[in-house]
């Protein structure tokens, strides 16, 4: 997931367009502010409801108990989707926003959904034990399994530089059913305690410790495995090309549907005799839970690859020293770098490692896109920005991730062997640094950009990879 900085905007004449009918402000509801406001309000309403919810079914002492048992798994699986998100880390407000759409939208639109659902079929049927059969292997899949998409398709519209694939739909996806689950589980562990607290009974035999060994022990991973089925498709529809819309509407709907289908089959094991839970755990959870992590692990493996096979052209052209390529593509180098710049300038320079890093890292993956023929209209002002970044960084990252090239990454390749000149850009950036166009003009050149393009400056639809 990348780290982006937000689009340079493009000058504006002194006149306005032809024919002045641009608006000189924005509307309210357009402006940032607003938009966070509303969210974080959203948020939080929902999360004060679903708290008075949990607590009336709970009391307040279950609700506690439920909340220090529940809360034992989220650092772990927070920090597992971290480390596949390495590669190309994300900003952590997207994650903060999953988790927290998670645990409180989510899981508010499922409780009144699924209530609400349940007791009118057993009002319509007159058969409440029917109805709460059909209320968890039916209506309880679709209900959750659609509110935590919502987290990822809001994601993918509103933060797309940050969803380049299948690595950025997993971990947010994950995120997102950690913090359903989170709640969840606070809900079904007081219940247990308060049942508890009736018979009087404590340890291993009570419904509290078996409820945890179900929940917490065995399946921490169940609902982020479900959603993340919803997170691959949303993964690969973010590679296909503009154009292909049917794909790219397509392909979150299967996931989506394929998550309802493994939620569903979960959540009906139980009716399926006295080792039907067993039967569905083994047969099915195991398997698909170990394929998908090998799916997500040699996805990351392959975004090292494409990250060693394309900077290298950079190098080529002076953005680069010739070992960085090789050093950004391994993640031992990248953590000796870090540790390297934190030995000798301290944390701020252990950031700004880490920083160009990630850069470097999204600055592979647009040039990658582009030779697809996938990158958007802004692909030169992107990469624009790309390079700007790691440009002001150069002087503290440059020697971090030389040393570590030469220790973790030895290069196989000699610069010399890439194509020295222009990789289809047209835009300077083929050129080195100093031989014609100055990375950091600053604020004002260039038409305003700042970034070193020629006199004529880029146009804001020109793609030189776009068919």
């Amino acid at each position: 997931m990348a780290i982006s900085p937000p689009y340079p905007p493009y000058p504006t004449p002194p006149d306005g367009p032809a024919g002045g009918g641009a608006l000189r402000h924005a509307h309210w509801w357009q402006r940032t502010w607003v938009r966070y406001g509303a969210l974080i309000t959203l948020l939080a309403l929902s999360g004060l409801v679903i708290l008075a919810l949990v607590r009336q079914q709970t009391g307040t002492e279950g609700f506690l108990v439920g909340l220090g048992l529940a809360v034992l798994p989220v650092p772990l699986l927070i920090a597992a989707f971290r480390w596949l998100d390495r590669v190309e880390p994300g900003p952590w407000r997207n994650l903060v926003f999953a988790f927290a759409w998670g645990a409180c939208a989510a899981a508010l639109i499922a409780i009144v959904a699924n209530s609400f659902a349940t007791k009118w079929i057993a009002t319509a049927t007159a058969d409440p034990s029917g109805a709460d059969t059909l209320g968890a292997t039916v209506i309880a899949p679709v209900v959750e399994e659609s509110a935590k998409a919502a987290a990822v398709l809001l994601v993918f519209l509103f933060r797309r530089r940050d969803f380049t694939g299948i690595v950025d739909g997993v971990v947010i996806a994950g995120v997102t059913a950690t913090g359903f689950a989170f709640t969840e589980n606070i809900l079904y562990l007081g219940t247990a305690f308060g049942t508890d607290q009736l018979t009087g009974d404590r340890g291993i035999p009570s419904v509290t410790a078996a409820t945890f060994f179900v929940r917490v022990v065995m399946s921490p991973f169940a609902h982020p495995l479900f959603t993340v089925l919803t997170g691959i498709g949303f993964g690969i529809a973010a590679l296909s090309g503009e154009r292909q819309h049917v794909r790219r509407v397509l392909l979150p709907l299967s996931g989506l549907l394929l998550a309802m289908g493994m939620h569903a089959l979960w959540n009906g094991s139980s009716t399926f005799g006295q080792f039907g839970f067993f039967a569905v755990y083994g047969a099915f959870m195991v398997p698909t839970f170990g394929v998908l992590t090998w799916l997500v692990v040699w996805t990351r493996q392959r975004e090292l690859h494409t990250v060693r096979e394309e900077l290298p052209a950079y190098a080529v052209a002076g953005w680069l020293s010739p070992a960085e390529p090789y050093a950004l593509g391994s993640m031992r180098a990248r953590r000796l770098a870090r540790t390297f710049a934190k030995n000798h300038g301290g944390g701020p320079a252990a950031r700004a490692v880490a920083e160009y890093e990630a850069y470097a890292t999204s600055l592979a993956f647009l040039r990658h896109r582009g030779r697809l023929g996938r990158a958007g209209a802004d692909f030169v002002v992107r990469e624009g920005e790309l390079l700007n970044e790691l440009w002001r960084r150069r002087e503290i990252a440059r020697p971090a991730l030389e040393y570590a090239g030469r220790v973790a990454a030895p290069m196989p390749v000699p610069p010399a062997a890439w194509p020295g000149h222009g990789f289809g850009y047209g835009y300077g950036y083929a050129q080195a640094p100093g031989q014609g166009y100055a990375p950091v003009q600053g604020p004002g050149h260039a038409q305003g950009h700042g970034y070193g393009y020629p006199a004529s400056g880029p146009h804001s639809a020109y793609n030189p990879y776009r068919t």
